[in-house]
């Protein structure tokens, strides 16, 4: 990869695929904070997301570059000093949650597809993210970045074929939309609570050498993570109202296309993103147990990189079986948005910016040195 990719590009492409299958992969998540406003509420809503994200992880880019917090206890120990542990609890609540929503995901997707039990895909959930943890950080940073690329070319392929068959319906949900409810606060809680993906980015941040660098590359990512999301909303317009209350959406609109491969190419994405959000969230996990270890002296094995996964894993897909996904979503991530507000976005945006407007690092653009992987 050039330097240019890894400097401006990569930690966008890896944001975007920790967020996307707990973020919007399944749609239910859209219709619970983006369709609840109408067509041009939803619209709006992704707009305050995105300008929030580029904002935040503009910023907070730059904190990791001048504090070298390259993992989240490293990073939230030089924001928030000894209280750094309220991020971890908020983090491992919200992993839990989120790998929950995806496990519940993939067991209604493979029983819609194969009429199998739903821990059937939850099962295979856990032991694909499993099996890339063992692999570490190269390997996933790879991985996404690879399955983006063939993301955004069945999004766009989804969102055109939709626009097509479809495209009354969605030009008739648009024409004299109005905004309903409070867009602007669901915009910003949608966004505080997949920051819960910032720390599954950390690792990839060594490539950003200056303050230009780093704040450029936090307003792309910001801009890059909400295009697939945009895509989704507006393909679901061809079934609103109604799609809304669907468990997960977009199986439905896939059904709705009559277009059987199509179908079965974005279910296997689809999946594909459940993996790359999963494994995000457990790296993260995981590097965070690597430097604990490191500092006493001891290293983290890679066959226990794989047993955190599939542990912390289990607990997530028991959950996800008891509760389902609908409660899961509307209840989890609504409480701890506000949470991810007071700990991470309101400290961020005031003792982050201070402390780098006082560190010693130099502002100054540094000569730039081609890197090639």
């Amino acid at each position: 990869m050039t330097s240019i990719f890894k400097t401006y590009l990569l930690p966008g492409l890896v944001f975007q695929s920790v967020i996307i299958g707990g973020g919007y992969g399944t749609g239910r998540e859209i219709a619970e904070y983006f369709l609840s406003h109408g067509a041009l509420g939803g619209l709006l809503g992704f707009g305050v997301t995105a300008l929030t994200w580029a904002v935040l992880l503009a910023v907070g880019f730059e904190f990791a570059r001048v504090f070298k917090g390259y993992d989240y206890k490293t990073f939230f120990s030089a924001l928030l000093g000894p209280f750094w542990r309220l991020f971890e609890i908020l983090y491992l609540l919200i992993a839990l949650l989120v790998l929950s929503v995806l496990g519940s995901a993939a067991g209604q997707m493979i029983a819609t597809a194969f009429g199998a039990p739903t821990v059937v895909g939850a099962l295979g959930l856990l032991l694909t993210i499993g099996v890339l943890a063992f692999f570490g950080g190269g390997a996933i940073a790879k991985v996404m970045t690879w399955w983006s690329v063939l993301l955004f070319s069945l999004y766009g392929v989804f969102f055109v074929w939709v626009s097509v068959s479809q495209g009354e319906a969605i030009a008739s949900a648009l024409s004299g939309a109005s905004a309903e409810g409070n867009w602007v606060l669901d915009g910003v809680r949608y966004a505080a609570y997949n920051l819960v993906a910032f720390a599954a980015v950390l690792f990839v941040l060594p490539n950003l050498k200056t303050r230009r660098e780093a704040v450029t590359s936090g307003a792309i990512a910001g801009a890059v993570s909400i295009l697939p999301g945009v895509l989704v909303f507006i393909a679901m317009l061809a079934r609103f109202p109604g799609i809304e209350t669907e468990a997960v959406p977009v199986v439905v609109l896939l059904g709705s296309l009559n277009a059987v491969w199509l179908a079965a190419a974005f279910q296997v994405v689809l999946f594909g993103t459940f993996v790359e959000t999963g494994v995000g969230i457990i790296h993260a996990i995981n590097e965070r147990v690597a430097i604990a270890l490191k500092a006493s002296g001891r290293r983290l094995p890679q066959w226990a990189r794989f047993v955190l996964a599939t542990g912390f894993l289990a607990i997530a897909i028991f959950l996800a079986e008891a509760v389902g996904i609908i409660d899961l979503i509307a209840g989890g991530y609504g409480a701890l948005s506000y949470a991810f507000i007071a700990v991470v976005v309101a400290p961020l945006l005031t003792l982050g910016i201070f402390r780098i407007a006082a560190s010693d690092n130099p502002v100054t653009e540094e000569p730039r040195v081609s890197r090639q992987s």
